[in-house]
């Protein structure tokens, strides 16, 4: 990630699913950030899946939020690392209901809200991050129309949502739609994009690539994106008065690239095209 100029990454959990390992996965990324170089922001998001020995019963996913709010929030709250609480509302996941009562529970105990919005298919995601006032809303790959009206209205009215776009996971599941990037931008949406590494869908840490996707499948303008990567992804963290752009009292992070413009960076997919990275005023990577 880091040689691919990133110095600030989200981490979420939801690979374990019972307070143990969600408790463990949380502490690695939070360690991972103290260690550094790359600062990390630990994500709850025990609500990814329903796990098997809640699927069989009837009510398996009311049961496992149940499960979620008695005894994984708490144990997370408590422990104290995790910054942020997610949930996967989507059709055959979490509906809008359960991801409300989840994240209205989460931000009882700090945990700021964000979501898994529209990504297979409108399930009132978009609507509901606003709703509940969500930092941001991940993947929106298929969005309602009402859903970018919702985050439109909600910019206009200076309480954004940050739209969060995976271009790389709609590229690598082979999918024939893509996020509407140029209606969220048109609409006045704070645009963000991420890798979205992870091991079953978008199995790459390099953002120049995911910059590039962006170009390419969202139509988005090679400045757009250099603003989706660094002030709207500061935003996307509720990073940005600290992180994001070069202003007077912000932390430097900084990277030089070895092109002559920044319009040639999505130009090269997946390029390595860094030379310099620096970490809040610190040389962390620098090659020749």
């Amino acid at each position: 990630m880091l040689r691919a100029g990133t110095t600030t990454w989200e981490a979420k959990s939801g690979y374990g699913l019972d307070l143990e390992t969600e408790l463990r996965l949380v502490e690695v990324a939070y360690r991972l950030g103290r260690e550094g170089p790359i600062e990390v922001v630990p994500t709850w998001l025990g609500a990814h899946a329903v796990p098997p020995e809640f699927r069989s019963r009837p009510d398996g996913a009311d049961a496992y939020v149940r499960h979620l709010l008695d005894e994984q929030l708490p144990g997370i709250a408590a422990h104290g690392r995790a910054r942020f609480a997610d949930v996967f509302c989507e059709e055959g996941v979490f509906t809008a209901a359960q991801a409300r009562r989840i994240l209205d529970a989460a931000r009882g105990y700090g945990l700021l809200p964000r979501l898994h919005a529209d990504e297979l298919a409108p399930s009132g995601g978009a609507e509901l991050a606003v709703e509940v006032g969500a930092v941001s809303a991940d993947h929106l790959a298929t969005p309602s129309l009402d859903g970018i009206a919702t985050m439109g209205a909600a910019a206009d009215a200076d309480d954004p949502v940050v739209a969060t776009l995976l271009p790389v996971t709609t590229w690598f599941l082979m999918k024939d739609h893509h996020a509407p990037a140029r209606a969220f931008i048109q609409a006045g949406v704070p645009v963000a994009i991420g890798t979205d590494f992870n091991p079953g869908t978008s199995p790459t840490p390099n953002l120049t690539l995911a910059m590039s996707f962006a170009c390419i499948n969202l139509r988005m303008t090679p400045d757009e994106v250099l603003s989706a990567v660094t002030i709207n992804a500061a935003r996307a963290l509720a990073l940005e008065d600290e992180l994001g752009s070069i202003e007077p009292g912000k932390g430097a992070d900084l990277v030089i690239w070895r092109v002559p413009t920044s319009r040639r960076i999505p130009y090269h997919p997946g390029a390595d095209l860094v030379r310099t990275v620096i970490k809040r005023g610190r040389v962390v990577l620098d090659r020749p």
